[in-house]
């Protein structure tokens, strides 16, 4: 079994610093404006973690890993993967795992590494860094572990200069189309769970300097309805700049999110990119919970949740033949020249996620587009 405690010798080597941010004061980000890249842009690697969630029987454990292992076979074949595991838990993966994953020591306790671990950025030097925006489990939802600390130690062991905005938010809250537009929910952002007496303007201003973008269009989305308070990444995707695709609601599923879908869609019918064009929509249907033997009705079957390693799209396959095969078509339509990758997944969206959220991309510095 090869486990490392380190990352592979393609890292960076650049000093490991911080910069904190206090108040409506930008300390560092005057002097350089940063960037983040479009999850189409090259990869350098995707980064995901291996669950070893207490909450979890061991038959819910199991059937959680298997659905990451099947995550992280399907985009090994198309760039490297950096599994985090926390030591001991590590003995069953390297034999269920292709050669493509790299597997490094790493306190972590759940897969939803979008939300707990670093959101990678550009500076306008050319240097990589890592955005650690405080993850508190989604607004103190859940009991404090190790994936508190998660995005630091990444950064740490792979002496990366980690960037904290003096707002918490999560990697599924955040969709960027690379050039300078940023989609948010207002639900999820702008709630005292995470960012108690900052007013929109507050939160606007430090994700602009964060993330680089000029900017934030705000959905509405809604609040306890799930417990990411309605992320982005499973409602409206840039599939590239000025075409976003739109997560439809089945009748199947209740009725609150079909009215945050026709409240997002009205504002995108009406909005602007930062180049000032208007928004081409792609509505995908989800599927019919009802043919989903054994899943209720509050699941996340969002095929909105999709994930872009060089040269593919990983979509999620819930069980609706009929649906399935649509987002399939729909999603090769739009991405003609990637390869469309299906991954079966029917109890990570029962947990609240997807393949988005059990993934993040490191970009590659010098092929970004």
């Amino acid at each position: 079994m090869v486990v490392t405690n380190t990352w592979p010798s393609s890292r960076w080597d650049v000093t490991d610093k911080v910069f904190f941010v206090s108040g409506n004061i930008h300390l560092d980000y005057a002097a350089a404006k940063r960037f983040m890249p479009a999850e189409s842009s090259v990869h350098q690697r995707t980064l995901m973690a291996w669950p070893t969630n207490p909450s979890l029987s061991p038959t819910e454990l199991l059937a959680a890993r298997s659905e990451v292992v099947a995550i992280a076979n399907a985009i090994s074949r198309f760039e490297p993967v950096t599994m985090f595991a926390s030591h001991g838990h590590t003995a069953d993966l390297r034999s269920q795992v292709t050669d493509a994953v790299n597997i490094s020591t790493v306190p972590v306790d759940d897969l939803w590494i979008r939300d707990s671990g670093p959101v990678f950025t550009f500076s306008s030097d050319g240097s990589v860094e890592g955005v650690d925006f405080g993850f508190n489990y989604w607004g103190n939802k859940f009991p404090h572990g190790e994936d508190i600390n998660l995005a630091q130690r990444i950064l740490a062991l792979a002496n990366i200069p980690r960037i904290v905005p003096s707002i918490r938010a999560e990697g599924g809250a955040l969709e960027v189309d690379g050039e300078g537009t940023l989609l948010a929910t207002e639900s999820s952002l702008i709630n005292p769970n995470r960012n108690p007496g900052m007013t929109k303007e507050d939160i606007e201003d430090q994700l602009k300097s964060a993330l680089g973008v000029d900017k934030v269009i705000w959905l509405k989305g809604i609040k306890d309805a799930d417990c990411t308070d309605c992320h982005i990444d499973a409602l409206a995707r840039f599939a590239s700049p000025g075409h976003i695709i739109l997560s439809r609601p089945h009748s199947s599923r209740p009725q609150v999110w079909t009215e945050v879908y026709e409240d997002a869609k009205r504002v995108l019918q009406q909005e602007r990119d930062s180049k000032g064009r208007a928004f081409q929509l792609v509505d995908i249907q989800e599927p019919d919970i009802e043919r989903l033997k054994g899943e209720d009705d509050d699941m996340v079957a969002s095929y909105a949740n999709y994930y872009l390693p060089n040269g593919a799209v990983i979509i999620p396959q819930f069980g609706d033949d009929i649906a399935d095969q649509q987002s399939a078509n729909i999603f090769q339509e739009l991405f003609p020249d990637r390869k469309v990758v299906q991954v079966r997944i029917n109890f990570l969206p029962r947990l609240g996620g997807g393949i988005h959220c059990a993934t993040q991309q490191q970009p590659r510095i010098d092929q970004i587009r």
